[in-house]
């Protein structure tokens, strides 16, 4: 079975436990301090995948680090480790911050632009996409990328809007390209 599926049937599994439980906020919240533990520290991942290392000490090891955590985080996290899934965590996490974001309406959009937005710009760009994609919110992070020249390029899923200045000068040239072809 493909690791995106795997970690999708998990998210899932993890929505409708919190969903049950009323503590999706609270999952979401921990498992987001979870990716960012394993994105930061790879020795971590290195420790739970290694096969010589007994299940036990990794998930001594799990109850320590992520002490204070929801039950549900720890319990799911030992879970995967004694499943040989570690490699899925973060996947699992991903797809679980998505679920919920579509069930309160909210999207994940990552705003490209010449230099750092200003909170009145971030502001248009959130109103107008807002609309655009008939959602709650939309959560903004702003990525500042010199090569656009001008303009921004916004990020939401898989689909990119791109207004800057480089994406129509690479149309202009396609069109005198092909014109003169």
């Amino acid at each position: 079975m493909s690791e995106a599926l795997v970690a999708k049937r998990y998210a899932e599994a993890l929505f409708e436990l919190g969903q049950e439980k009323l503590i999706l906020d609270k999952l979401v919240k921990e498992f987001s301090v979870v990716r960012d533990v394993f994105q930061t520290n790879q020795e971590l991942t290195t420790f739970l995948a290694h096969p010589a290392i007994p299940g036990e000490k990794k998930k001594q090891l799990i109850a320590e680090v992520f002490q204070g955590s929801q039950a549900e985080v720890i319990n799911t996290l030992k879970l995967l480790v004694d499943r040989r899934r570690v490699d899925v965590i973060p996947f699992v996490i991903d797809d679980l911050i998505q679920l919920v974001n579509d069930a309160k309406g909210i999207a994940e959009a990552t705003v490209y632009s010449v230099r750092e937005l200003s909170a009145d710009e971030k502001l248009k760009v959130k109103e107008s996409f807002v609309k655009r994609l008939n959602k709650e919110e939309i959560r903004i992070t702003n990525v500042v990328d010199p090569s656009l020249l001008g303009g921004v390029k916004i990020r939401v899923g898989n689909t990119i809007y791109d207004g800057s200045i480089s994406n129509k000068l690479k149309r202009i040239e396609r069109n005198i390209v092909t014109a003169n072809i």
